[in-house]
């Protein structure tokens, strides 16, 4: 009988003992991930949301799948496009429509940019964050520049810790197998400083800007605004304005060193439909287009092409 009491003692010690490791390792456990969480993705009260551009296409499946990663890692996750029809291998492109879409983002965004014609390279899979507060998962290559320029830079590492890529990367898929798992461990609430190395210094975009002179001013043609085939310029409207031109005007350019004439309006239905004009963007740009046609198939221009605007002859100034 004492025996008997002896082993019920010595059973329930064992089992108080079991009872009080698991609750520690269930504590320790609860408490492991909280330090790597980043409190500006985890903590927004939203869904968290990946704001996905690349220059795949839709002809095939990558897009497809580099959803599928990134909902498999961050099944909470919000995925919204900006586009995937960017001009192949044109960081220019990829930089200015990143550029115009991020103001309309919160802070804790996370944009996934996925044009990369160094993949496979030595260039660095990179995050980024700003001083607004957002992500950018994305190649160093330059894609980032005007964002940073307009919001300022807080911090940027590189994605070397394997626990943020698939298993068994490849040398020319990197939005699968790097940058869309590494975005999707953002969205989750994983601390991007572990991602990797700190970078200090990041690859720098140079785009084209126009040239203002006391003759007028020299520019671009950057894109199309497609699918009307507008053109779009590197020709600020602040900077137009100076030139003297008033709602209405003919102005003459040059395009590629052809000369031009087409009004000055404010909307594509000032002018009959088919005529062209010369107009100021939703961007605040210089634009050439044709009202309800495409400007680009009608003239036969594409950039790159320059355009040159002169300023208004004082004889016609008011």
């Amino acid at each position: 009988m004492r025996q008997g009491n002896f082993r019920s003692k010595s059973t329930l010690r064992r089992l108080a003992a079991i009872v009080v490791l698991t609750m520690a390792n269930f504590a320790a456990g609860c408490s492991r991930p909280a330090s790597t969480r980043d409190a500006n993705v985890a903590n927004t009260g939203r869904r968290p949301t990946i704001v996905f551009m690349t220059d795949f296409g839709t002809a095939n499946d990558a897009v497809a799948i580099c959803k599928a990663v990134m909902i498999g890692i961050a099944p909470d996750a919000r995925i919204m496009d900006i586009t995937h029809q960017v001009t192949p291998f044109s960081i220019e492109e990829a930089s200015r429509w990143l550029y115009g879409v991020t103001p309309y983002y919160p802070p804790g965004t996370v944009f996934l940019v996925v044009v990369d014609p160094g993949v496979g390279t030595s260039r660095k899979a990179v995050i980024v964050k700003t001083k607004k507060q957002q992500y950018f998962v994305l190649p160093d290559n330059g894609i980032i520049t005007p964002v940073i320029d307009r919001d300022g830079f807080e911090a940027a590492h590189e994605i070397t810790n394997t626990s943020w890529m698939l298993g068994g990367v490849s040398s020319t898929f990197h939005g699968r197998d790097i940058f869309s798992p590494a975005a999707a461990h953002l969205a989750a609430g994983w601390d991007y400083t572990i991602a990797g190395p700190a970078v200090d210094q990041l690859v720098t975009l140079t785009p084209k800007t126009s040239s203002t002179t006391d003759k007028g001013i020299d520019g671009d043609v950057i894109g199309l605004d497609n699918p009307f085939g507008s053109l779009v310029t590197d020709i600020p409207a602040d900077e137009f304005k100076k030139l003297g031109y008033v709602y209405g005007d003919n102005v003459t350019v040059l395009l590629n060193r052809k000369p031009v004439t087409l009004p000055y309006q404010h909307t594509f239905m000032d002018v009959p439909v088919g005529e062209p004009l010369l107009y100021i963007d939703s961007r605040g740009r210089v634009g050439l287009a044709v009202n309800q046609g495409n400007y680009s198939k009608k003239f036969n221009i594409e950039p790159p092409a320059t355009i040159t605007i002169p300023k208004k002859p004082s004889a016609f100034r008011k």
